[in-house]
């Protein structure tokens, strides 16, 4: 053999192949160019984090729309909420679009009201412009003295935030107060609560739920419809436009004697109930929570515990002291005090309907309201005696945790 074919023979048997190292290149280098990727991935992810645009974060205030029907003991309730410290509380501001527009129908109103709704929940009090466009002071304002908010700084100089006001005594102190004072006032708290009675759809709300720069949380106060009807015989004068609004009458006043808006108002409870806890959409997970008032009186700090977990609020010594007293009075409450909160015996407050309304009245209530009556935890009655036999509860209890999240489809 040749000099020259061992020195071929050796590097053919000593050396890789043009390809293999062409090869070991191009996985080198892609190697490189994942990792490189991968990092530069890392970097786009924590610098997102870091830095998520005002659009993503969550909004720094809690907002709650308690959401209920007249005489149904939400302004009990929205007082609970607007005595907090924390709590810039506002009672039925679309009063003011109904008052406005009341030759419309309370469907076609439903915009409106969630304009406005969004608006205040916002702090942009410019929307009552459209509505009261003479507002100088907040006397102007909707029963506005029923908000410690707006009897407390920055709004009126009479009072502390931590006071529990007095409706009367704000009236007298703080009524001359400029209206831009409401707008200075919600700007400064970290939780804004409403209480409205003209929503009768839930989907009406979506717009808001699914608003980035809102975190709305709704809590639906519903009462036994014979009770309803009952307190809202002490008040047929008050109610006669807007059970017209209710009937789309054109504006015609209307005292409801056939029960045509209480059935109107439990068919909204059925549907808000139903839309919330029946196949509900991903965004309304831990935003709705539903409360009776009867269960609200027979076991007033647990149910408030409840509500306040809910919208990220403490329940502060002074406040379970005035629960305990305006919830301990005596007596059922006068018919001259049917809109207003005062210490009252809150069990017998539920109950007075069992003694008051005739049988022949609650035998029609049950006509048109039986599929709320059922759906919401009550009994019916079938007798006069049944009815006076106050042993006998009418409100099934409730199983705590009733509806759970775990069983929703995510697909809706």
């Amino acid at each position: 053999i040749s000099q020259k074919q061992v020195i071929s023979n050796v590097c053919i048997s000593c050396f890789p192949s043009a390809s293999m190292v062409r090869l070991r290149i191009s996985s080198t280098i892609v190697v490189v160019f994942l990792m490189i990727q991968t990092g530069f991935l890392l970097f786009m992810y924590a610098r997102h984090s870091s830095f998520i645009p005002q659009s993503e974060e969550k909004p720094s205030r809690v907002h709650i729309l308690i959401l209920s029907s007249w005489r149904s003991g939400s302004s009990f309730v929205g007082q609970l909420f607007s005595q907090h410290p924390d709590v810039f509380y506002l009672m039925e501001p679309a009063w003011h679009v109904w008052v406005t527009m009341y030759q419309n129908s309370a469907k076609v109103l439903h915009m409106a009201v969630r304009d406005l709704v969004r608006s205040v929940f916002k702090c942009d009090m410019s929307v009552f412009d459209a509505y009261m466009p003479w507002k100088r002071n907040l006397s102007d304002l909707f029963q506005w003295a029923v908000s410690r908010a707006l009897c407390s700084a920055p709004a009126c100089d009479s009072f502390q935030r931590t006071d529990i006001t007095n409706e009367m005594a704000c009236k007298t102190l703080c009524g001359k107060y400029p209206f831009s004072k409401v707008e200075e006032a919600c700007k400064t708290y970290s939780h804004i609560v409403l209480k409205e009675v003209r929503f009768f759809d839930l989907t009406v709300l979506y717009p808001l739920l699914t608003d980035l720069s809102l975190n709305l949380k709704i809590i639906h106060l519903v009462r036994d419809p014979r009770a309803v009807a009952k307190s809202r015989e002490q008040s047929v004068k008050a109610l006669a436009r807007d059970n017209g609004i209710v009937l789309s009458t054109n504006g015609s006043k209307v005292e409801d004697s056939k029960y045509k808006v209480m059935q109107e108002i439990c068919r909204s409870h059925v549907q808000i109930y139903e839309t919330a806890t029946q196949k509900p959409p991903r965004f309304l997970k831990d935003r709705y929570l539903m409360i009776r008032f009867e269960d609200l009186v027979q076991d007033p700090l647990s149910e408030i515990r409840d509500m306040y977990k809910f919208a990220d609020l403490r329940l502060t010594p002074k406040l379970e002291s005035w629960i305990y007293n305006i919830t301990h009075g005596q007596g059922p409450g006068k018919k001259r005090e049917a809109f207003k909160i005062t210490s009252r015996d809150a069990v017998n407050v539920s109950q007075a309907w069992r003694n008051i309304l005739s049988f022949h009245k609650i035998k029609k209530v049950q006509e048109v309201c039986k599929g709320a009556i059922n759906m919401l935890g009550y009994k019916l009655l079938d007798s006069e005696k049944e009815q006076k036999d106050l042993s006998l509860d009418l409100v099934v209890p409730r199983r705590r945790n009733q509806f759970s999240w775990s069983s929703f489809n995510p697909k809706n």
